[in-house]
């Protein structure tokens, strides 16, 4: 993956041996970097178009354990172990200070834990297409049903298939994005997929959202059937200091739409 800014290894962490790709953007960045917390399942690859739309902020993500190329954890592990591999992570790329915390759907959830577990380390917070953990308001059963099973991540025929009714917004009306989704999954494991799935077992931000202290974004797509509209209100409503963006597109709006998310987010870290 070299080229256009990007850095690519594998980093050693307490818990797990993580790949993890930086992009550090042309010139030197002007802000904090962005540690970006990527979706259930998701690879790096898949973020990709959002940190090359960044301008001014350089930005790392990593492969959760049994994701992508990241070795699968042969235990189950809880939000605030994924959260300290990721602040050792930056660590190994030279942001040893403060950083941005981004999440998407469910790395929205382990960003909120970053962001509390880590005070001093996270400055700002952005939450996408996410929620406040297992009291969220859910999708449609049949939505529930399908997202319980890794088979879109290991069948690309499986997501070409699912993509519109997974994700919504753009992705119901382009079948040419669908393609591209699928071509862009790489590796991963069952296995890793279901300790995502169990990561998230009785965790909720509930409890603390009211205590952040971090300055938050939450962006959210008027058409999510994985994570409906309402979410966003809940913690738009909890969160003390905290901003809402709307933009109208799906579940993934910062794959199908990323120079626009880009200029969201940097204009809010700015």
């Amino acid at each position: 993956m070299p080229g256009d800014g990007i850095e690519e290894r594998f980093v050693d962490t307490r818990r797990f041996r993580l790949r993890a790709v930086a992009r550090r953007v042309p010139g030197g960045a002007q802000r904090p970097p962005l540690l970006l917390f990527n979706g259930i399942g998701a690879n790096a690859e898949l973020a990709l178009p959002f940190l090359k739309a960044l301008e001014r902020t350089d930005a790392v993500v990593f492969d959760a354990p049994g994701c992508g190329l990241s070795p699968t954890s042969r235990w189950p592990y809880r939000p605030r172990h994924l959260a300290q591999a990721a602040v050792e992570v930056m660590d190994a790329f030279g942001f040893d200070g403060q950083v941005d915390a981004a999440g998407v759907s469910w790395g929205g959830a382990m960003a909120q834990q970053c962001a509390r577990q880590f005070p001093d380390r996270c400055r700002r917070l952005v939450l996408a297409s996410t929620s406040p953990g297992f009291v969220m308001v859910p999708a449609r059963p049949r939505i529930l049903l399908k997202m319980a099973t890794a088979r879109r991540y290991m069948k690309r025929g499986e997501m070409q298939k699912l993509a519109g009714e997974l994700y919504g917004g753009a992705f119901r009306t382009d079948p040419k994005l669908a393609v591209s989704h699928a071509a862009a999954l790489r590796g991963g494991s069952r296995l890793g997929y279901l300790h995502q799935l169990a990561c998230m077992a009785g965790w909720s931000s509930l409890p603390w959202l009211g205590r952040l202290t971090q300055r938050t974004l939450v962006m959210a797509g008027t058409d999510d059937p994985l994570v409906p509209m309402v979410n966003a209100r809940m913690l738009v409503r909890l969160i003390p200091d905290v901003r809402l963006v709307t933009l109208d597109d799906g579940h993934l709006f910062m794959l199908t739409r990323p120079q626009e998310a880009a200029r969201i987010v940097e204009a809010f870290l700015a």
